[in-house]
């Protein structure tokens, strides 16, 4: 699903304004993580901090009354490339949310679907390739070291 540049737009614009209130020299806030929430019925897609305020939302069109399976892996692959992006213009550097702190891909319960951007001082996450599994092997090397 291909959203045109008037949504992405509209996107970028609202992490924009959602990250306005932390940039450097606001108060020290205690946010640990933005959560992203798509609603693939109406389009809107709404950003949050812990506490469930809302911080920014925008409207994709192309989001509206969606009829793909795999919704929310286009919704997350869209979403991926407008942060990445936003972190190639420097958009993050001057954040002052407790580190570490990640944007997160949410569904309607406030689920946890994907880390979309981990940040950690220096340190930028944007592809999770190397938390791939990482359940699996932490689960594996838990029934490994309790059944010794």
């Amino acid at each position: 699903m291909e959203i045109n540049q008037q949504s992405q737009s509209a996107i970028e614009s609202a992490i924009k304004k959602a990250i306005k209130p932390f940039i450097q020299g606001s108060a020290q806030p205690t946010v640990t993580d933005i959560h992203i929430q798509p609603n693939f019925n109406t389009g809107e897609l709404y950003i949050f901090d812990d506490e469930d305020n809302e911080l920014a939302c925008a409207a994709v069109r192309e989001w509206s009354n969606c009829d793909i399976d795999d919704y929310y892996e286009e919704a997350e692959k869209t979403l991926r490339s407008i942060l990445n992006k936003l972190n190639e213009d420097n958009a993050f550097n001057n954040i002052t949310i407790l580190k570490p702190y990640s944007f997160v891909l949410v569904d309607e319960e406030k689920e946890t679907i994907s880390d979309l951007l981990l940040v950690d001082d220096d340190t930028l996450f944007i592809d999770d390739e190397l938390l791939k599994g990482l359940n699996e092997e932490l689960d594996s090397f838990l029934k490994d070291l309790l059944e010794k």
